[in-house]
């Protein structure tokens, strides 16, 4: 198997490293507000879910969340970056590496960085005391999944952009009407059917899903079908990624 791709994964982290406080604080302080502001406050005035408290159940998607947003900006906005303002990959296409060698590397490494954030949100439950025991370490592979998935979908936005502008309409369009109407705040069970319908084909509603099962220790169901699902979504978005990327630089 050629495993150059490592080597852009491992030029990806050494120029991270230089500047990881920033990154983390990113890409963490978003998902973290999120989970205190309501988890505390609103978390005030709402019923229990499920026979847990409202941050415990908001808590198990923010992990997805925020694996989501990490790895949405890492292959938007910084690989853009190394794509057309700062024209790395045409660099490192001079060594011996091909086109698919950079795609892949660009998505594990966003994978790999974004596993980051959603492990530091399970960090912060075991400090509040939400969850409990080994069971919730579980949710670390999904965390992966969720960030190759979000990762791969991200690069084929990329892939098509021709500036940062057009991020705007992966966001709007994409991101936040996903997070919305897959469990990450309430009960996909809550929504109109038609909603329902939608949310049971978008991955984030399958990672959330897993994730909530683990950290709330509640029955794991269909585990091979969610599975199933975040990985198909990862590979088909670096597949087509790695399509659009080679007309584009072919040019």
């Amino acid at each position: 198997m050629n495993l150059r791709f490592l080597h852009l994964v491992r030029r990806n982290f050494l120029v991270w490293r230089k500047l990881m406080l920033s990154s983390l604080l990113g890409n963490l302080a978003d998902p973290l507000v999120y989970l205190v502001g309501l988890g505390f406050g609103l978390g005030a005035f709402m019923p229990r879910m499920g026979g847990v408290s409202y941050i415990a159940f908001l808590a198990g998607g923010m992990i997805c969340y925020s694996t989501m947003n990490s790895a949405s900006f890492e292959a938007l906005y910084s690989a853009f970056a190394r794509l057309k303002i700062q024209r790395t990959w045409e660099s490192i296409l001079n060594a011996p590496m091909t086109i698919q060698d950079v795609v892949l590397g660009e998505w594990i490494w966003a994978g790999l960085k974004s596993a980051l954030s959603g492990t530091a949100i399970l960090v912060v439950m075991y400090c509040l005391g939400l969850v409990h025991g080994w069971r919730p370490l579980g949710v670390l592979p999904v965390v992966l999944l969720v960030g190759l998935a979000f990762a791969g979908l991200a690069l084929v936005a990329t892939a098509l952009a021709r500036s940062y502008d057009f991020f705007t309409y992966y966001f709007t369009l994409l991101v936040t009407p996903m997070m919305f109407v897959s469990g990450v705040f309430f009960p996909v069970g809550s929504l109109p059917a038609p909603v329902r319908a939608l949310a049971a084909v978008l991955p984030l509603s399958h990672a959330v899903t897993l994730a909530r099962a683990l950290t709330l220790d509640t029955p794991l169901e269909g585990v091979a079908v969610h599975v199933a699902v975040l990985i198909l979504y990862g590979v088909t978005g670096v597949s087509m990624a790695a399509v659009l990327i080679r007309r584009r630089l072919m040019r």
